[in-house]
């Protein structure tokens, strides 16, 4: 672990040093070239200077502001040919290539516009590229969308996106979804990082700060090519607030209070950008809540949640590249819910360790209570990562390195003296890797290799309870892609080849002489032992690639077309797991024959961007081998089959799967200050059997498939600066879900939901003082206005019901009720 924390401090080590080192790429030797890009920024039609126009180099992370002159400046650039982003408030965004090399002048002008432009993404692409142009299916989702539409958590912020859903326990545990695939199958990145923190659980979310980003990027389909597995459906990038503008300070002071469950929360931040290059944030955020409520459940007991979030990036830029640093800490505390009710509709609680007497019932002073209970989990994640870009000749080099800890606690025994020593307790360390080198462009070809992967280590021994086992492994995927653009075609793919080596260790237990609670024991110990784990150890391996294209028949019609295989090898839950999964009435079996699990998909859209109305179509079908997925046992007399009381048993089973749909969105602008936003996705999913098994009509759906759904929107901006208003909107917003019946039936594995309509709504403004700085932003957001009872069909509380007993669908736990958020921003002027 030393060697690998000096290999990444190690960029950081160079350029403290650069000025005795001779290093030819960041030493101050006056025959490297130190390019420039100057110009100016106007109204295209007025030719009035636009003053505050942010002027951005994506694949540099790094932007100006134009002054009272529209003039604007990057200093000590690295030559190369790079995309360049104009903005402006009320003004079409402008996308140019342009080649800097020397003193550089490139002047725009943009024009005014009413609807939305296209995105510049970055994720699972050679280099920065428009939405419009890329092939991929990718969507982005902006600050002013985040800060508009009421979350309780960052996954939660983006489950209203077409083709994205969140499986959720609760409102702080949400896992995304794909088109109908998720866990293991979506990778989430963190400003391009991979995130590694048990996700093949169910009860925990993705361990971000919520308050901390300021954009995400979503690629609807396979990413493997770039990502290797676990990207077989598609990615998150979770992209966090970037640096200040060139001599620029920036700030903000967040505080928000919502209705149901008294969550508060707050965030601050102060950042600064130098002219020389330097260039650091720090961020500190905070938020609780009590249990949520709805009104047929009233509040449900063990969802009260408490998380703490820290962040620190420092970075330099100059002409030989830039050089990025950044610590993070999650630290979430949050209790789990089992369900368990009385007769009388009443939660109850566990408080013995046999837990064979009467539970008592939860008070309202107990509901209400922003205290953990003895039943809770600790999550905490460590990160430290640095991404760097140094620029050799025409060519460019990227390093991304990263390290992070993850410990995971559930605490589930309730009584005293073992309260505070943890069921499970999983530690898990992840060394990552990213290579990327770009050769230098020649005609607009644009040829990139790499190779990335990470080293794993987990740790499960410390606690009393054990679901998976000890494990290790090693992935590696080298990979080439290629770009080329035309004029108004672009294609792009490439060719990957990845390698796992895992191995688990064998785990034998014995109860404690002093507490009764399993522990591992070895060598003569294991003598009339347990012996739930064995040792196991496999290579798994596989190609994946992508090939497509995007036609722009003008600035306003296009069409674009993409296949693409992924790859994904078995997760260490759906191998190796053997045992009660705490926080989900779950005895879960795993299954060493697994191969692992490959998917084709095919992808065809259409865009149609006009000046008032913006059209996307999105179709897709997927196909995929060697699917993983987990179904209920029965017992040989017919009914469930049970190991452990308390505990339904399931066996993760391998078949193959069709999935296929597609999503359609249509903004409409009559006016310039009204939008009308409506969008409708829908994802079938087809068990195509397991060998030998007989497809019925119980059984021929995938589990946990979303059901259609939709969104419109109606919004009205308001802007009235006289009065000190900026920035203003007024929403309401209409979400539909339709019935679910298209489901896994077989054992009771799952069970069809209603549908339902939640109306939602919200306004918000900025004031500013009278220098017309926006002093405060105020919103005021609500969700489920009309406060309708419903079951969202990727709920996991949907199927906790009153006891080991009950099989009643409709004494699952529903989901939040009406809930309303006051939020206030006070962003730092300097």
């Amino acid at each position: 672990m030393r060697k690998f924390f000096l290999f990444l401090l190690a960029p950081t080590f160079i350029f403290l040093t650069n000025s005795v080192i001779a290093h030819p790429l960041l030493n101050n030797n006056p025959d490297v070239a130190k390019d420039t890009l100057t110009g100016k920024v106007i109204d295209n039609k007025t030719s009035q200077p636009l003053s505050g126009a942010t002027v951005s180099i994506p694949d540099l992370k790094i932007s100006v502001l134009a002054d009272s002159n529209g003039l604007y400046h990057f200093n000590n650039l690295p030559h190369g040919t790079y995309l360049v982003q104009i903005e402006y408030i009320s003004y079409k965004r402008l996308l140019k290539t342009v080649s800097i090399k020397q003193n550089t002048v490139a002047d725009f002008g943009l024009q005014t516009s009413v609807v939305e432009e296209s995105e510049v993404v970055v994720t699972g692409t050679s280099k920065a590229i428009s939405i419009l142009r890329n092939p991929v299916p990718i969507i982005a989702i902006n600050k002013q969308y985040l800060q508009q539409n009421l979350s309780t958590n960052i996954i939660d912020a983006i489950a209203k996106v077409p083709g994205v859903t969140a499986l959720t326990t609760g409102p702080n545990v949400s896992k995304p979804f794909i088109r109908g695939l998720g866990y293991n199958r979506i990778l989430t990145l963190y400003d391009g990082v991979r995130q590694e923190g048990q996700q093949w659980g169910d009860e925990h979310g993705i361990e971000v700060d919520q308050y901390g980003i300021d954009r995400i990027e979503v690629i609807k389909g396979p990413a493997s090519l770039t990502y290797g597995s676990d990207a077989l459906a598609g990615v998150v990038n979770l992209i966090p607030t970037q640096p200040a503008p060139a001599g620029k300070k920036i700030g903000s002071i967040t505080t928000e209070y919502q209705t149901n469950n008294g969550m508060f929360g707050g965030s601050a931040m102060l950042g600064a950008t130098s002219l020389k290059g330097f260039e650091w944030i720090a961020r500190a955020s905070h938020k609780e809540a009590a249990d949520y409520q709805n009104k047929i459940d009233g509040r449900v007991y063990n969802t009260a949640f408490k998380e703490t979030d820290a962040n620190l990036y420092l970075g330099m830029h100059g002409h030989w590249g830039f050089y990025h640093l950044s610590l993070s800490l999650f630290d979430d505390l949050q209790e789990i819910p089992d369900g368990s009710r009385n007769a009388n509709g009443q939660f109850t609680y566990q408080n013995t360790e046999a837990d064979t007497l009467s539970r008592p019932v939860a008070t309202d002073a107990m509901l209400k209570s922003y205290a953990m209970t003895p039943l809770h989990q600790h999550v905490q994640h460590y990160r430290i990562y640095s991404t760097n870009n140094f620029t050799l000749g025409d060519s460019r080099l990227t390093v991304n390195l990263a390290f992070q800890r993850s410990v995971r606690r559930e605490f589930s025994h309730p009584e005293e003296p073992y309260q505070d020593v943890p069921g499970l307790f999983l530690q898990l360390n992840t060394f990552s890797y990213d290579l990327k080198y770009y050769l230098p462009e020649f005609n607009k070809w644009n040829v990139t290799f790499g190779a990335n992967g990470m080293y794993q280590n987990n740790n499960v021994t410390n606690g009393t309870e054990f679901v998976i086992p000890s494990y290790k492994q090693f992935d590696f995927g080298p990979f080439a892609m290629i770009k080329k653009s035309f004029d108004k075609l672009e294609l792009a793919g490439g060719i990957r080849y990845d390698l796992r080596s895992f191995n688990n260790s064998g785990l034998y237990t014995k109860p404690s002489p002093v507490s009764g609670f399993d522990t591992p024991v070895y060598g003569a110990d294991t003598t009339g032992a347990d012996h739930p784990f064995y040792n196991y150890s496999h290579t798994f391996s596989g190609a994946s690639g992508s090939l497509g294209g995007t036609y722009n028949f003008s600035d306003a019609f296009s069409i674009k077309a993409n296949i693409s295989r992924g790859y994904r090898a078995p997760n260490i839950a759906e191998i190796s797991s053997n045992g009660v999964h705490p926080g989900t009435n779950i005895y879960q079996i795993g299954n060493t024959n697994f191969n692992p699990e490959f998917s084709l998909q095919e992808d065809i859209g259409l865009t149609y961007n006009s000046k008032q109305v913006v059209v996307n179509l999105s179709l897709f079908n997927n196909n995929l081998s060697n699917y993983i997925f987990n179904q209920r046992l029965s017992s040989v007399n017919g009914g469930d089959s049970v190991i452990v009381a308390g505990n339904q048993t399931y066996k993760f089973q391998q078949g193959k799967a069709q999935l296929f749909g597609g999503e359609l969105s249509v903004d409409y602008h009559p006016i310039k200050k009204l939008h009308f936003e409506n969008s409708i996705s829908s994802v079938f999913g087809l068990n195509k059997g397991v060998n030998g098994q007989q497809l019925t009509d119980s059984n021929k759906y995938l589990p946990f498939i979303p059901p259609i759904h939709g969104i419109s929107e109606l919004q009205y901006d308001i802007e009235c600066k006289q009065h000190h208003i900026v920035n203003g909107f007024v929403k309401v917003q209409l979400a539909y879900y339709a019935a679910q019946n298209r489901v896994y039936l077989t054992d009771n594995t799952e069970t069809a939901t209603a549908g339902y309509s939640l109306v939602n709504a919200g306004f918000g403004t900025g004031i500013t003082n009278n220098k017309g700085k926006v002093w405060v932003n105020v919103s005021v957001m609500a969700n489920n206005i009309f406060d309708v009872a419903y079951f969202d069909h990727m709920s996991r509380l949907k199927y906790f019901y009153y006891g080991p007993d009950d099989t009643n669908p409709a004494h699952g736990i529903h989901n939040m009720g009406r809930n309303v958020a006051f939020k206030l921003d006070f962003p730092l002027s300097f």
